[in-house]
């Protein structure tokens, strides 16, 4: 029974839904300029992980064909067996329903309707198509990835504001580098799947300036918080730890194309590692502003 439910869990991929956490409830507290509801808190964040595991249980329904020829996917549940096929998309479809009622019920209307469309977003048009059929799936992919900003701003106020779409639009930008330098590490399994990820298709190099290109707009992107979001309460106390995160940031990247060009081990995951931590530490310079 314990290996049976921890297949379960594993379809969810907790360390996806860990990282949209991260970013929900600092959008909660801005929106609210300090701790919101508890209840409102807890039945977002619930409801939140419920969703976001629907939408990665049907992404795992869907390329279970491309996990079997991944190294890095191949001991996913779908791929071993250990979950079927229907008992996966059963699941999906209960988290999907339980999730949408929950927010619906609980918080506000268009925070349900943000959180549906998101789960349809990336298990429809994500993985079945941009993931499959063009380079730039990781732009399209990060709106769903970048949606627990606006679901959790909308679950407190019921309506969206300049501040949500500009938080949203940092996580969107972030997630170019993030993600492109997992691909790096990773592009022989992506290219054995035919999937046409930006790495599969164009030089290291070119993935290289990308990737510093969008560092630099995640960066910059961060700093108008300030400007837009004084009236909820962000100031120096976010503004400074934001130059500095985002200065990290960049630089980082910039090192990982220096790597590229000097042609010896390229070590991508150091830039992944650093861009989890920079968006950690950024959310949480807006908590503490906002609490201040």
């Amino acid at each position: 029974m314990r290996a049976r439910v921890l297949a379960y869990v594993a379809l969810t991929k907790p360390r996806i839904i860990e990282l949209l956490l991260v970013t929900t409830v600092p959008a909660m507290m801005l929106a609210d300029r300090g701790w919101p509801d508890w209840r409102v808190l807890i039945a977002t964040l619930v409801g939140g992980t419920l969703a976001a595991g629907a939408a990665n249980v049907f992404n795992c329904y869907f390329d279970r064909d491309i996990d079997r020829l991944m190294q890095r996917t191949q001991k996913r549940p779908l791929v071993t067996g250990e979950v079927t096929p229907r008992a996966a998309l059963i699941f999906g479809f209960v988290l999907t329903v339980v999730s949408i009622a929950l927010l619906a019920a609980t918080t506000t209307p268009l925070a349900a309707a943000l959180a549906a469309g998101a789960i349809f977003y990336y298990a429809v048009l994500y993985t079945m198509v941009f993931k499959r059929h063009t380079k730039r799936s990781t732009e399209w992919g990060g709106v769903p990835g970048a949606a627990p900003v606006l679901i959790g701003w909308a679950a407190v106020t019921g309506s969206l504001d300049w501040p949500a779409l500009l938080v949203f639009a940092v996580v969107w930008a972030w997630q170019m580098p993030h993600f492109w330098a997992l691909a790096l590490r990773f592009r022989d399994d992506y290219a054995r799947a035919d999937v046409p990820m930006l790495p599969v298709v164009t030089t290291a190099e070119s993935v290289g300036r990308q990737t510093v290109g969008w560092a630099w707009v995640t960066a910059a992107l961060s700093l108008l918080l300030w400007p837009v979001a004084s009236d909820y309460g962000i100031g120096l106390g976010y503004t400074i730890p934001a130059v500095l995160l985002g200065g990290w940031f960049v630089v980082e990247s910039h090192r990982l194309l220096r790597r590229i060009k000097a042609g010896g081990e390229t070590k991508p995951m150091q830039l992944f590692h650093v861009s989890i931590s920079y968006l950690a530490l950024l959310m949480v310079a807006i908590v503490v502003d906002a609490i201040v």
